[in-house]
């Protein structure tokens, strides 16, 4: 085994019950007869408030961002910006980025008391990932793959749960014979982003190629692809066999959405500027979220000039000028849906 990783920054964060193992909630919700609702992996924004945010609307299972093994072994800093969570997180998968066995072996070591399960990225079609060969660049190398999942379950078996993501190759016999591969290592479920690493986000995901994945091996398998909604989670999972629904664009634009909720109801963006306040997240993360969350619901000008503000106290101020924005403690707060405007919300357009 790898040489003992230091275990500082991590002291004092909630260590897991075995209840909220994504694999029994797998199984609890295919008892009930329905998908898992599975929120995923996004390079900066499912941080910790967007984490508690999408629970609060049906969400079963939440992904950390890919945190970069090399870096958080090696660096505290990166530690303590990289990783977050409480007791409140829950059922939470981190994802780790890395194609080196040690660096993996030494971060499942330092973090597995505190998480629910880990996933290894072998999807992320960024180019920086592709070259450092970390993402999906692992996807031309099953062996690789193979040889970090069985490490991994070698040293913990069922103490922890080792997911992998991938993403589909253009021959769908090559994506099934990955998956037979990693299975045999050990993996405990794969979810399948059901595009190759050059296919657009724009183009429809191939849910027959997810199907051949889930109809090849016995484990688990998450369908990952063009989740926008409920219905379309539920009809998802019924025609590729999935136990499990992951939505990433999806749930970044509407939190609500595994709720039924057509779009983000002004509730929950009172609870995410609540949750966002409460544990500092960037200014420009939470005018993000907003921007996404909002997208269509606002005027056109009104969505432009908030998404030009330089400061939380333009954002803030802009907030209570053009909306009807409750903080946690005042009556009807984070229960309505339509947006609130206020009727002489034009004087926003002065900030």
């Amino acid at each position: 085994m790898a040489e003992s990783a230091p275990t500082a920054n991590l002291a004092g964060l909630p260590v897991r019950n075995i209840d909220h193992n994504p694999l029994r909630i797998l199984q609890r919700c295919s008892e009930e007869g329905r998908p898992a609702f599975i929120a995923g992996p996004m390079v900066r924004y499912s941080k910790l408030p967007f984490r508690e945010l999408v629970r609060d609307y049906s969400c079963d299972i939440v992904y950390s961002p890919m945190i970069l093994a090399r870096e958080f072994v090696r660096n505290g800093f990166a530690r303590d910006s990289d990783f977050s969570t409480n007791e409140k997180d829950r059922s939470l998968i981190v994802q780790i980025g890395t194609n080196n066995t040690e660096d993996l072996l030494r971060m499942v070591e330092m973090i597995h008391p505190y998480v629910d399960g880990i996933g290894l990225n072998c999807g992320c079609p960024i180019k920086e990932q592709i070259r450092e060969g970390i993402g999906a660049a692992l996807m031309s190398q099953p062996d690789k793959v193979a040889e970090m999942v069985k490490a991994v379950k070698h040293v913990y078996g069922d103490k922890i749960c080792l997911e992998v993501k991938i993403r589909v190759h253009a021959d769908v016999s090559e994506t099934v014979a990955f998956a037979k591969k990693i299975e045999a290592a050990g993996v405990d479920f794969i979810t399948v982003h059901g595009r190759t690493k050059n296919t657009r986000s724009s183009e429809a995901a191939d849910f027959d190629k997810i199907k051949a994945v889930k109809e090849a091996v016995s484990c688990p398998v998450v369908a990952n692809g063009d989740c926008r909604s409920l219905e379309d989670a539920i009809r998802i999972s019924k025609y590729t066999g999935c136990e499990g629904v992951m939505s990433v664009r999806g749930i970044l634009s509407n939190p609500a959405l595994y709720s039924g909720f057509e779009k983000t109801p002004w509730g929950a963006v009172e609870k995410f500027w609540d949750l966002s306040t409460a544990y500092g997240l960037p200014f420009r993360l939470v005018q993000h979220h907003l921007s996404c969350m909002l997208d269509g619901q606002l005027p056109r000008k009104t969505h432009i000039l908030m998404n030009e503000l330089k400061s939380f106290v333009q954002l803030i101020e802009f907030f209570d000028k053009t909306f009807d924005l409750k903080r946690r403690g005042d009556p009807g707060f984070g229960t309505r849906v339509a947006v609130p405007f206020r009727q002489d919300r034009e004087s926003s357009a002065h900030i």
